[in-house]
């Protein structure tokens, strides 16, 4: 099947849809897009299963390594001056992670603008369409309209005026059949009149929806941002409750970071599929939603060589009668006038009419070529399948990094606390001094420098 102009399907897509499938007994599964087919259903529900099974042994990792670093610790001698061994590698390991999912925060922004960008794009083009076929009614039924009104008050009056000359009635009876012929054959082009599928309405839907998950995406991102950023400044000020307050909201970003992981690899794996291919399954679903045959469907969605027209004989037909409805008002507009002068005005509010119908008829001619409609429909899949599908794999990229660094820093961060040293509520910068940061390697006073900025710091 012809590509709509300008699509291809990208690399990402061919190596997305070359990707193995299985259902739950993890037999093969096609991998064409059948969204209603049971073991397809099956087989995007396992890639999320998958991200769920992450998940769990990313719980269990932090907890056997928490467990074993809660129950192997040595007990440290009192009034040690140093951090235990590697205690300053932590911090910065801790350190380390947050600034990763710092840096998989702005990935992830720039992935949830691209795919707002693409279904926008989508949206956009499925309100052209939508603009488009309405235009077609609507010239269609102006123009039978104006026809109509011809038939029943100029022509009528024509004939009367006529009646002494019986050639000339037999011309406007004529040209009365003709423009009935016309109105018959042009209510045939609004092909789209009564279709209960509009495209405004899936437009107006699919921009309900991308709002909701575009906010959604935003308030993780904000959320994880503040998570770390709380984090850094609990290491930084050494405040144990607020690193131990972000040590939970860490592991309650974790949860997300691997469920919006499998949404997003289940439904790029989906759009892949459906990219790969896209004619033969909306040919089929628009088909089964509108009821329209598939000698139209095939002429908008291919648009090519091998499709004919499937309007092009009613637009013929209609072309000739209008000829011949000019050449018979002409004609007796050179026969009747001379003789019948009252049968001028009919005739000149006959030729406006005339010339009204020709302009909406070409008009018509336009809209109804298949350019218009094809050329949104390749917008549309270039927005999915392109913008919309690169947003989302950086989604994944972020979800992924997201996940791996917040796994390492919850694995950090309760080391981290617990070098921490004891606060002396006591302290002021006139008697005791406050601990060194555990940024330092060891705990060595160092003169007039360091006593200011003990003073300057103060205890939580």
């Amino acid at each position: 099947m012809g590509a709509p102009p300008g699509y291809r399907p990208s690399a990402w897509v061919h190596l997305l849809h070359q990707l193995p499938r299985a259902d739950f007994q993890l037999r093969p599964v096609p991998s064409g897009f059948a969204p209603q087919e049971q073991e397809y259903q099956q087989a995007l529900l396992l890639v999320v299963a998958l991200a769920g099974l992450g998940l769990g042994l990313s719980l269990i990792f932090i907890a056997v390594y928490l467990i074993r670093f809660c129950c192997c610790r040595h007990p440290e001698p009192p009034g040690a001056k140093s951090l235990p061994p590697g205690g300053g590698c932590v911090t910065w390991s801790c350190i380390a992670a947050l600034l990763v999912s710092c840096a998989g925060i702005g990935i992830g922004f720039y992935g949830n603008s691209e795919t707002s960008d693409g279904v926008s794009q989508l949206s956009s083009a499925l309100q052209h369409a939508n603009h488009t076929l309405t235009a077609i009614d609507h010239l269609v039924l102006e123009t039978v309209e104006r026809l109509g009104e011809a038939v029943r008050t100029e022509l009528t009056t024509l004939e009367e005026v006529l009646t002494q000359r019986t050639e000339l009635v037999a011309a406007t009876r004529g040209a009365r059949r003709q423009a009935e012929a016309v109105a018959q054959q042009l209510q045939g082009l609004a092909f789209w009149r009564g279709v209960p599928l509009s495209p405004l309405q899936v437009a107006e839907e699919v921009s309900f929806v991308e709002e909701y998950r575009w906010l959604a995406y935003v308030l993780l991102l904000l959320l994880e941002l503040l998570v770390c950023l709380f984090t850094l400044l609990g290491l930084a000020k050494q405040s144990k409750w607020l690193v131990i307050v972000m040590t939970v909201m860490s592991l309650l970003v974790l949860v997300l970071s691997w469920g919006s992981l499998g949404l997003e690899a289940a439904t790029a794996v989906g759009l892949s599929d459906f990219c790969s291919s896209p004619d033969t399954y909306i040919l089929n679903l628009t088909q089964e939603e509108t009821g329209l045959g598939s000698d139209i469907l095939n002429y908008y969605f291919l648009c090519n060589q091998a499709v004919s027209n499937p309007f092009q004989q009613r637009l013929t037909l209609s072309q000739r009668a209008l000829a011949n409805i000019h050449s018979q008002l002409q004609g007796l507009e050179r026969e009747a006038v001379p003789q019948f002068p009252s049968a001028q005005k009919p005739l000149l509010s006959l030729e406006e009419t005339m010339n009204v119908t020709e302009g909406n008829f070409h008009q018509l001619v336009a809209l109804l070529h298949c350019r218009g409609l094809h050329k949104d429909y390749g917008a549309a899949l270039r927005g999915l399948c392109e913008d919309a599908l690169e947003g989302l794999l950086f989604l994944l990229l972020f979800s992924l990094l997201s996940a791996g660094a917040l796994a390492a820093a919850l694995c950090s961060l309760p080391r981290a606390w617990a070098l921490f040293p004891p606060r002396n509520p006591s302290a002021s910068c006139s008697g005791s001094h406050l601990s060194e940061p555990l940024f330092q390697a060891r705990l060595e006073p160092v003169p007039r420098l360091s006593s200011f900025l003990r003073c300057w710091r103060r205890p939580h």
